[in-house]
């Protein structure tokens, strides 16, 4: 019996909706990296990218369990002594609730150049609207 791996143009691509409202931002960000890998599927192979676009919704309405909304903090330096910055999560809620999500998600991801391609496919919005209505989303429940 020979392994058959998957040829990147017979890949089909899914699009997922996700709802983030009232959903914990760790298990929610598992949920979202094993579709972006492809995990979910039976051709699933650790160095193809198989994986389907994910749409996210009410990214400021994602939950997060004990005190990490008064307590974590997000890290910057630019290189320059004396450049490093924190940002608090409830700043981020605030003005960018994307990066919590796309931050969360990245993270579970390959360190490489396939992950690099793969979060591409993540797209996020503060929001009830996304422009990729003609994509035919599939909710997903989580």
């Amino acid at each position: 019996m020979k392994t058959t791996l998957p040829k990147a143009d017979s890949i089909e691509r899914k699009w997922w909706l996700i709802d983030a409202k009232d959903l914990v931002l760790g298990r929610m960000s598992v949920k979202i990296a094993n579709l972006l890998r492809g995990r979910h599927k039976a051709i699933y192979t650790p160095h193809i990218d198989t994986g389907d676009h994910v749409v996210v919704i009410n990214a400021e309405k994602v939950k997060v369990t004990g005190n990490k909304e008064d307590q974590k903090d997000y890290m910057f330096y630019t290189g320059y002594f004396g450049n490093e910055k924190r940002v608090g999560l409830s700043t981020f809620r605030e003005t960018r609730p994307e990066f919590i999500i796309k931050h969360s998600v990245k993270g579970m991801l390959p360190k490489n150049k396939l992950a690099r391609e793969m979060i591409k496919k993540l797209k996020i919005y503060a929001g009830e609207e996304h422009p990729h209505e003609a994509q035919n989303p599939q909710t997903i429940e989580i």
